[in-house]
């Protein structure tokens, strides 16, 4: 193994604690939707089904009368958003806090993202009073940034733990994406409605308390975060996009049928900076833990980067089993990943996600 990046002077690379994640109770096959919501449509079903999505959780309108789903105002949406992302982020913080032994007052910084509606006060607020955690617990929240967020929010708490050391820092990534749902059986919905799920993951995070060992690497704590890098591809800003549908009345996503490739015409520069400086190469990478994007964007990723399924393999099963639940993609993959238990003392691993911007981010961690 090459020799790794080091820490900065006077700085400990913080390291993730535990992750956990949650999902709605009800799962869903692309089979059921379709005939849920009476999509006849031949290049409709051909949009669910040809998506390597066997079933996700959603939360779904409730039946009418007539059996039919009922069309949700923009009102009911937003309040499906908040009661939902507060449900799924208690659950992923408790269960993430349960694996890792800390208790809730232990912790000092809360970071929220969510995309699939607007709080204010923000989800951190409402997560803070549901679990009756400290009044004075440190909190941002990161709102509007789409599947890309969770490392954003990764950066703050990875900063803030950084800066505050032996003192724990949690993410939580909620999204109700069935929230943003637009109803219909055109061909910009589908691509929406047949690739995105609920759910929420939460992680936890610390640099080693003062007098620790200070050397970034294995321990029995998870790996350190040694570092980030993200681009912005302005040219292609609306190419991802949750903006308002004149025609529905109300929120939807976009997503331009050029996604996979802009994506992949990009990785590569953002994975050589990422590495740039650290004497490391992408074989030195023993784990990818990426967004699970939706199937073309994956093998994009693969043909780009030269991966194979195997080392994709978690971002496969959580797109399989769940959709494409946002924000907390990567941490479905990285909770996959700890479950199989292979991960080293010494292995590298690099986290990704994209998004609206369009943006690519990505982590360096090390076992």
């Amino acid at each position: 193994m090459t020799a790794g990046p080091e820490t900065p002077v006077g700085l400990t690379a913080p390291h993730i604690l535990g992750v956990g994640t949650a999902v709605p109770p009800e799962h869903y096959s692309q089979e059921e939707l379709l005939d849920l919501f009476e999509i006849t449509d031949r290049r409709v079903r051909s949009v669910f089904l040809m998506g390597s999505i066997r079933q996700r959780s959603l939360v779904l309108p409730p039946a009418g009368p007539d059996g039919t789903r009922v069309r949700e105002s923009q009102g009911d949406l937003l309040d499906k958003h908040k009661a939902w992302a507060v449900s799924l982020g208690s659950e992923a913080l408790t269960q993430c806090l349960k694996r890792t032994g800390i208790d809730l007052s232990e912790v000092a910084y809360l970071c929220c993202v969510t995309s699939t509606g607007f709080l204010t006060p923000g989800l951190s607020a409402l997560l803070i009073r549901e679990l009756g955690m400290d009044w004075h617990v440190g909190r941002s929240d990161i709102v509007g940034m789409g599947c890309n967020a969770g490392l954003n929010g990764l950066g703050v708490v990875r900063n803030w733990a950084a800066a505050n050391p032996g003192r724990p820092a949690v993410m939580v990534c909620a999204e109700a994406c069935s929230a943003a749902y637009a109803m219909d059986a055109t061909m910009r919905t589908a691509v929406v409605n047949s690739l995105f799920g609920d759910g929420a993951a939460a992680v936890a995070v610390m640099a080693d308390p003062v007098g620790g060992d200070g050397v970034p690497g294995a321990g029995p704590d998870g790996p350190r975060i040694l570092r980030t890098e993200g681009v912005t591809i302005v040219d292609a800003i609306d190419a991802m996009r949750y903006d308002w549908d004149r025609d529905q009345g109300c929120f939807s996503f976009f997503l331009d049928p050029q996604v996979p490739y802009l994506v992949g015409a990009n990785v590569e520069g953002v994975v050589d900076r990422l590495l740039a400086g650290t004497s490391l190469h992408r074989d030195d990478i023993e784990h990818w833990l990426v967004h699970s994007g939706g199937k073309k964007v994956i093998d994009s990723i693969a043909v780009n980067l030269g991966l194979t399924r195997h080392d994709l393999r978690h971002t496969i099963t959580v797109l399989r089993d769940y959709g494409n639940v946002s924000s907390g993609s990567f941490l479905f993959s990285y909770d996959r990943l700890l479950q199989e238990g292979v991960a080293r003392a010494g292995d590298y691993g690099v986290l990704m996600t994209m998004g609206p911007g369009s943006t690519i981010e990505t982590a360096l961690i090390q076992w």
